[in-house]
């Protein structure tokens, strides 16, 4: 059977792509290598039966906030969307914690001497922040709001370390801005981290950062519903090793990381473009955990209690310290930790009573380091007898990341380096990201703009990189 598209690889972005096509009325197929869709949005019983856990991307601002899934409108049918009161806690060491809500006022009513500042740094963006999220996830172009982006654009290509510092007077407010920069998996000290701070606190400010009722999957599973219903294919389990097995197709959409289409592709490549795609730059790795709880977390901070996600790692200097470390190919005796407790407020994801949670450091490209013992005793730090609550987990290091899902290049979940050159010039250096030298052929990962997140722009402006062509050629 011949498809005006074939999509390989079933994430956010393949997705994406495919619903995008498939709206224009064109036939459409999704292959994916496993047994069921998703990409980063699965969920599975990792530990006991009746424990739900997001095996990837786990809190969800991202999708709220992008223009495709605004433009989705998905119902309460298809996801249902719990939004915590905080979005984001961050316990200091004198048992308090700072945080981040889904309102600007309340986050600042908890900043003390920093709260003006916030509100000044914030209040522009929170006021108008769909125009600044439409022009933030998108390719390079001329802004859309060219005052309000223009306004931001030196802050957002910042190192955080100097943002921090030059803005806040507070080491509370600086340690929370620092968990939010981390996200960006560069040391604080380069360019742009930032920038991925700003755009997760202003999120953290509008849209909240909300869970999946059900877990993740239910996200994945809302696309493929969608995209069947406009007529859409998906196959799971076949996994393409070569691009002599696809179907006829007048487009084939890649949703993989360069090595992955350098794999499918060979030499049918040009031999600069794949010296290019070589030359491309991975992340440091994650290593991920996974517990099964007797109970929440016992975190001394009430604070805590009231959001989905908490950061783990104290103040500035100490995050600092942890991401440089990472770039360094050594793993931080103190690493910093992302940890969701989504069951808090979805009593979907464990049995009766129990609870889960969800974390990861980061770690060198790679990595085979069990950092089981570091990351609990960093959340042991913050919440004593948080290890009388586990009664299992399961974990994956850097390299087995990979081995479970090839997109993520030596544990890479952001689908490479977003630094000032490589943000611009994913994967390659081009005007047109998404369009690789051979006719039909089309990259719409993490690895094109805007890059790592579930928010399936990378799918949506690589379809409409598509759509243009044929638009061309009449």
């Amino acid at each position: 059977m011949s498809y005006d598209a074939v999509i390989i690889g079933s994430g956010p972005n393949g997705l994406a792509a495919a619903i995008t096509l498939a709206q224009q009325g064109l036939r459409v197929l999704v292959i994916e290598a496993r047994a069921t869709p998703g990409g980063g949005l699965r969920t599975q019983s990792l530990t006991l039966p009746g424990f739900k856990h997001d095996v990837c991307s786990a809190i969800h601002p991202l999708a709220q906030a992008s223009p495709f899934f605004r433009s989705l409108a998905l119902t309460t049918e298809e996801v249902e969307w719990i939004t915590p009161p905080i979005s984001l806690a961050h316990p200091l060491d004198d048992g308090t914690a700072v945080g981040v809500a889904p309102s600007l006022a309340e986050t600042a009513e908890g900043l003390e001497r920093d709260a003006g500042r916030w509100r000044r740094l914030f209040a522009p963006l929170v006021d108008r922040w769909p125009a600044f999220i439409d022009d933030l996830l998108a390719p390079l172009h001329l802004p859309r709001h060219p005052l309000l982006f223009g306004a931001y654009a030196p802050l957002l290509a910042a190192p955080a370390t100097w943002l921090a510092r030059l803005w806040f007077q507070d080491e509370r407010t600086r340690a929370l801005f620092a968990g939010m920069a981390a996200h960006s998996l560069l040391p604080l000290e380069r360019p742009p981290s930032a920038g991925v701070g700003l755009l997760l606190t202003l999120l953290a400010q509008s849209v909240g950062w909300p869970v999946a009722e059900g877990g993740s999957q239910r996200i994945a599973d809302a696309l493929v519903r969608r995209l069947q219903r406009l007529g859409g294919d998906v196959v799971c389990g076949w996994e393409v090793t070569d691009f002599a097995e696809l179907p006829p197709a007048r487009a084939y959409l890649f949703d993989t990381a360069p090595k992955g289409l350098l794999r499918i592709m060979g030499e049918r490549l040009p031999s600069g473009y794949r010296r290019q795609l070589e030359r491309f730059r991975y992340n440091p790795g994650v290593f991920k955990i996974d517990w099964a709880l007797e109970r929440p977390i016992p975190w001394r901070a009430k604070l805590c209690h009231q959001a989905a996600t908490v950061h783990v790692g104290g103040t500035l200097e100490e995050i600092a310290a942890s991401e440089r470390a990472v770039w360094r190919g050594k793993c931080p005796e103190r690493p910093f930790v992302l940890l969701a407790q989504q069951s808090l407020f979805d009593p979907t994801r464990a049995p009766a009573g129990k609870h889960v949670a969800w974390a990861y450091c980061h770690v060198p490209h790679g990595s085979t380091v069990d950092m089981t013992e570091a990351v609990e005793r960093q959340i042991e730090r913050f919440a004593p007898g948080f290890r009388d609550c586990i009664l299992a987990r399961a974990t994956r290091c850097a390299a087995e990341m990979e081995a479970y899902n090839p997109n993520y290049v030596g544990g890479d979940i952001n689908a490479g380096v977003q630094d000032l050159f490589q943000h611009f010039t994913r994967p390659a250096l081009s005007l047109t990201p998404y369009r690789t030298p051979l006719k039909g052929v089309y990259l719409c990962s993490s690895s094109t703009p805007p890059g790592g997140g579930v928010h399936g722009m990378c799918g949506y402006y690589a379809a409409q990189t598509v759509l243009k062509d044929w638009n061309a050629l009449g």
